[in-house]
């Protein structure tokens, strides 16, 4: 299954984590606590880790064509809930284990 990971420096990653699982809870499946979100998009799944320095996002999707959409879509809403600060998405392939 083709991933990618970003590690985006933010002090308000718990924020961004919540407020992205809630916005989507009313149409994907979604489960999330303040440290750890997922959510299952039709694009492909988000996984999202948070701690004090970052926002820690790895997408993977059954259609590699998808995989640069989701990452997309996923950078583009964090960063509406972001306004107040630039956050840089770095996405990396996941190299196969």
């Amino acid at each position: 299954m083709p991933s990618s990971h970003a590690d985006v420096a933010t002090e308000h990653a718990s924020r961004y984590l919540q407020q992205l699982c809630k916005h989507w809870a009313h149409k994907f499946p979604v489960e999330f606590d303040p440290s750890h979100g997922t959510i299952d998009l039709s694009l492909g799944r988000t996984v999202m880790d948070a701690d004090a320095a970052a926002l820690h996002i790895v997408v993977s999707t059954d259609e590699a064509g998808l995989l640069e959409r989701l990452e997309s879509v996923v950078a583009d809403h964090i960063k509406r809930f972001a306004f107040r600060e630039e956050l840089t998405f770095d996405w990396k392939l996941a190299t196969a284990a």
